[in-house]
């Protein structure tokens, strides 16, 4: 008789859909009140996997409907039973979703979906392990927090998809969808910051104040902290600890775009980032205060980073950077670009850099003019910061931090020298 006969080689989709079951119910057994623990999910992953191998080999695709239907409904069941003596003010909902999530995950794996199955199992694994963790974050965001998630997905979910795709305007420079993606993206990475900064910005402290702060916007962070530490000078060393960290973060965050729009860039402009980042976390070393205030430092209040009209601003601002770095580069060259790339940089690094990604990314910006204006852009945007500081800070605040927002453009500089 065959190997093929014997159903042999399905034995690694049941095996899989086996350790599945295991694996989720190895969650559910630490719980001592679960509806179900390691046997009964482990026979749940292997009845949706030979389900699916049945309804595969009889032609018959109701059978997993079926076998849905069943395993629904005796989980509902025992959970109506026994659930009120378990559970009690809990209603036990959460075991029968895994319940016919583990049978789903069994079905997908007979049907070939091995690696995506395996994926989303952990994924569950965790949201089911980490209740504790997720309900208290859950508890700590504000209303305004679930409005910024919201905008958030109104700005990816609704207005993306709707957008065309094509090429338009002057030079065939504007990609309606492209542009927008680019407030996705911006607005993606600035929501991270913004509700992480919410979770857990005053519990870790001042780095990690920096880090997060760095994510939504290292110009609004080192506003909003000069300001605070001029109206309570004790807090002078957390302060810096912030804006330095903040900035810090920004050739980081300028190397995840590269990242995402013109990975063939990254060789690079990689090492001129990092040059620019280790210069700046030497100088930090060199310049940071042996005295440290015991003070707690709260969080100023921040623009919500993915608020309709803030998105629309960026998209405007994108859409001109792009029509007149385009425009530019046909008349003046070079020139014309590193110009733009400084007049933009003061303000806003990020959208002069997407837009010279999005010129390289169509073929009409080198390498070379490139990564020139990017450390440009970063140059202009620390005489900016350095500016605020000047203006809304203190004498201290001032001493510590321009030094290494000077190293990290001056550090980005030398690293372009040596690439050119």
């Amino acid at each position: 008789m065959a190997i093929k006969d014997l159903g042999i080689e399905l034995m690694p989709s049941f095996i899989t859909a086996l350790a599945i079951g295991l694996l989720i119910g190895l969650e559910r057994e630490r719980h001592p009140i679960a509806l179900a623990g390691l046997r009964t999910f482990a026979l749940v992953g292997l009845i949706g996997a030979m389900t699916a191998t049945m309804a595969t080999i009889l032609a018959a695709p109701s059978i997993i409907s079926i076998g849905l239907i069943v395993i629904s409904a005796l989980a509902i069941a025992a959970n109506v039973r026994y659930g009120k003596v378990l559970y009690k003010d809990d209603p036990g909902t959460t075991t029968v979703a895994a319940i016919i999530l583990c049978y789903l995950f069994g079905v997908m794996v007979s049907l070939g979906y091995t690696q995506l199955t395996v994926m989303l199992a952990i994924i569950a694994t965790a949201l089911l392990y980490f209740k504790s963790e997720l309900g208290g974050a859950a508890r700590r965001l504000e209303r305004r927090d679930i409005l910024s998630i919201l905008q958030f997905a109104v700005v990816t979910f609704i207005i993306l998809p709707l957008l065309p795709a094509g090429e338009y305007g002057p030079y065939q420079a504007l990609n309606p969808r492209h542009i927008w993606l680019m407030v996705v993206l911006i607005s993606g990475v600035s929501l991270v910051g913004y509700v992480a900064l919410r979770i857990i910005g005053r519990q870790y402290g001042a780095i990690v104040l920096g880090i997060f702060g760095g994510l939504i916007s290292s110009t609004a962070t080192t506003l909003a902290y000069a300001r605070y530490a001029k109206s309570d000078e004790t807090l002078n060393s957390l302060a810096i600890e912030v804006i330095v960290t903040s900035n810090l973060i920004l050739p980081i965050r300028l190397a995840g775009f590269a990242l995402i729009m013109a990975p063939e860039a990254l060789p690079t402009l990689i090492p001129i980032l990092a040059f620019g980042l280790i210069t700046g976390i030497v100088m930090y070393v060199i310049q940071r205060q042996s005295l440290q205030s015991k003070k707690e430092i709260t969080i100023p209040d921040i623009k919500n980073p993915v608020e309709l009209k803030t998105a629309l601003g960026f998209a405007i601002i994108y859409t001109i950077i792009l029509i007149l770095s385009a425009w530019v580069n046909h008349h003046a060259g070079n020139n014309g670009i590193y110009v733009t790339a400084f007049l933009f940089g003061l303000s806003d690094v990020d959208a002069i850099m997407l837009s010279n990604l999005r010129l390289f990314g169509i073929g009409t910006l080198s390498t070379n003019v490139l990564v020139t204006s990017t450390v440009i852009a970063l140059f202009a945007n620390s005489i900016f910061k350095i500016g605020i500081i000047y203006f809304t800070g203190n004498s201290i605040i001032l001493r510590q931090c321009y030094p290494v927002l000077l190293s990290i453009a001056f550090g980005s500089g030398v690293g372009l020298i040596a690439f050119l």
